[in-house]
């Protein structure tokens, strides 16, 4: 059972949405209107495993602090809100030591403070591994927060940043892109740009890679992709590296298609990869040729 199907057997038993959750599982976030608040609250959370998600041998504590924190706040940039809170569930195995835990803190705390993040309160625990839960809270104003099921035929796809960076780092251990993917910058301020100035129809954040990530996206909008334009790649990337390379954390929308976006948002690229196309949904095609979602599954076998 790969992770789509998996998440689709737990939504069917979870059951609709109801009452003042406005969306539940299937996006970054989950949508929460409290009656007569003009601002709508917006849930997310994320796991972050030893030997999973990161190598003590080789990931330092700083980096998984940083890291802990940067993939919920990924999720609430993509839906254009502005981050508030979180919470942190973290269990600490032996080899985890005063210092390694100083390490962690100062990354995580640099971070927060950098996001304007307040860490609430949480859960601590012993484990033969480490594995650390973040859970993040956003606002923003009712009914605008971007989804994944907004995008229409004829719209513009554009991603952020450059793709690949992280893969390319995990693979050689060294250089900037080795620095790229340990600290990913979660695009908080470039998320509600999009949301407020450039006024997109469908957003998520890059973190299993771009095939799998657009596929996922043209789901939950009921419509095909095509990529038909150059991909923006991280120097010395590939191009397995940029389609499925995960752990970019940059920023995946949509535009009507006469949006002009600028082509940089305080120094991170925008750039035009392909259109939104009427099609089986889900279907994603890369310069004329079938495009496989073969980016980041926990399940796949």
């Amino acid at each position: 059972m790969s992770e789509a199907e998996l998440i689709a057997a737990i939504r069917r038993q979870a059951g609709a949405a109801a009452g003042a959750l406005a969306l539940g599982i299937g996006d970054d976030c989950a949508i929460y209107r409290p009656r007569g608040a003009r601002d709508e609250l917006l849930f997310t959370t994320d796991l972050l495993i030893e030997d999973v998600h990161f190598r003590r041998a080789d990931h330092p504590a700083a980096a998984v602090g940083h890291k802990a924190l940067a993939r919920g706040l990924s999720d609430i940039a993509a839906m254009g809100a502005q981050a508030q809170f979180c919470l942190l569930s973290l269990a600490l195995p032996e080899w985890a030591d005063a210092r390694w835990q100083r390490g962690f803190w100062r990354g995580f705390f640099a971070l927060a403070r950098r996001a304007g993040v307040t860490l609430a309160g949480g859960d601590l625990a012993r484990a033969e591994k480490l594995a650390c839960d973040i859970v993040g809270c956003g606002r923003a104003p009712r009914g605008l927060a971007l989804r994944r099921d907004g995008a229409r035929p004829g719209e513009a796809i554009f991603v952020s940043g450059l793709l690949g960076g992280s893969a390319l780092g995990l693979e050689t251990g060294r250089g900037k892109a080795w620095r790229r993917h340990l600290k990913p910058e979660p695009r908080l301020a470039l998320g509600r740009f999009v949301r407020q100035r450039l006024k997109a129809t469908a957003a998520m954040d890059l973190s299993d890679g771009l095939s799998i990530d657009l596929r996922r996206l043209c789901l939950a909008s009921g419509v095909a992709a095509r990529l038909d334009r150059p991909l923006p790649a991280f120097p010395g990337a590939t191009l397995d590296h940029v389609l499925h390379g995960g752990e970019d954390y940059e920023l995946l929308f949509t535009l009507p298609a006469r949006a002009r976006p600028p082509a940089f948002h305080d120094g991170v690229a925008l750039t035009r990869i392909g259109a939104i196309e009427k099609g089986p949904a889900g279907q994603v095609e890369c310069f004329g040729r079938p495009l496989a979602a073969l980016g980041w599954d926990h399940f796949r076998r």
